[in-house]
Parts: structure tokens; sequence; C-alpha cells
């Protein structure tokens, strides 16, 4: 496979000078945003169809997972436990449903993260593991808050425990998220260039096959 994506591109060159001060602010200050009906009800229903099939199985979320080509790896590997794969597109999830019956395993749940989240952190819900898998690295100095590692969200994901597993073609995301893991717990993460057999998800293809160096951290929260 021959692929052509560019790498992100910033004049942003180390980690952003205001992400600890925008870290400090966001635990001084919880997010208090209001939800969505209908993020409770893509929660509500998620949380029902797990109760029915799998109560007792440790709980895997694959953030921002898209079409689903990881969540599905991930329900193969880990079959003693239940995937919940989140994305706020319809038509990426809709993708997934219609390639293949889905592994007994795994949930697709149209829904916004922040509100997923948070419902996840109320109800005392915690996870055994947790993957961003290349999420949108916002690569302009401007963009902080975009990252997730930069929005007021981001304490309440940490909140969530487990095996939390970042990835990225753009260094600086997977170093900043560092920092940030760093600066919210007493955890001190590493970045690691990272060279998979198979790809997890269909950008880590594409980016492999451009030549793009790959990083990741992997923190037991």
């Amino acid at each position: 496979m021959h692929a052509n994506s560019r790498l992100p591109t910033s004049a942003q060159q180390g980690i952003h000078d205001h992400l600890g001060a925008l870290l400090d602010r966001h635990l001084a200050s919880p997010f208090r945003k209001p939800y969505t009906d209908y993020n409770r009800a893509a929660f509500d229903a998620s949380m029902a169809r797990r109760a029915r099939i799998a109560p007792t199985a440790p709980l895997i979320l694959d953030s921002c997972c898209g079409v689903g080509q990881s969540s599905r790896a991930l329900a193969i590997a880990f079959p003693d436990h239940y995937v919940i794969a989140v994305d706020q597109s319809e038509s990426r999830l809709e993708r997934n449903v219609s390639a293949q019956p889905l592994p007994d395993n795994l949930d697709l749940v149209r829904a916004d993260l922040v509100d997923y989240w948070r419902l996840l952190r109320d109800a005392d819900i915690r996870l055994a593991r947790h993957y961003l898998l290349y999420p949108n690295p916002w690569p302009k100095i401007g963009h902080l808050s975009r990252r997730w590692h930069g929005h007021p969200v981001f304490p309440t994901l940490l909140e969530l425990g487990g095996v939390l597993e970042c990835r990225s073609n753009w260094r600086i995301y997977v170093e900043e998220f560092c920092f940030a893991v760093a600066r919210l717990t007493p955890h001190k993460p590493l970045c690691e260039p990272y060279s998979p057999t198979d790809a997890l998800t269909p950008f880590e293809r594409k980016y492999l096959a451009s030549g793009h160096p790959l990083y990741r951290t992997v923190v037991k929260l």
C-alpha cells in the first residue's frame, strides 16, 4: 500500500507554553456544561445493552473510534472484556455495522465524548482499558484547547482509570499528553516511538504507508 498523507505541521516546536496554566485552571474549575438529551439517551442505551450482555465483564472504551476497525480488533483480542466504541459520526459507525456482524462483546455508540466520559464518571464506572488512537492533533498554536489534553473535560477522562493508551503521528501531541497526565496525576508517562506489526486503525495504516514516524504513550492510571 502506498499513501501520501502529510505530517502535521506547526509553528509549535515543543510542549505548548500555556499548557500547564490551562491544566491548572481546568483542575480548579470543574467542567459543568449541561448534558444534551441525545447523549444521555445514547449513554443509557449503551449501559442497558452492557447490563444485558456482559454486566460483569471488564470494560474497554475505544474513544473517537471512527469506522471502528480498532474496536473490532480489540473485541477479538480481549474476548473476556466488553468493548464500547464511541464516535460522534453516525455515517462512520454505520460503515462498520454494514461491513459484517459485530462481535458479541462490541457495542458501537454515537455520542459526544465530552458528555459520554462525564456520564461514565457520574455513574461511577471505571475502565479496564481506554484507547485514544490518532485523535485530531489540532497542530496550530492557537488550537491548544481543542486537543483532548487541553480541553476542560480532560480531568474527567483521567478519573475513568484503566490502562490509557494514546497514539499519534505528531510527537508533540503525545509529549503534551504525557505532560498533562503527569500534571494531574502521580503518574509519569513517557512518549515513545511506536512501530506496530499490524495497523489497528485506517489512519495508522495510512501513516505507516506514508512513512510517518508514530508515537504512543501507555499509562496505568
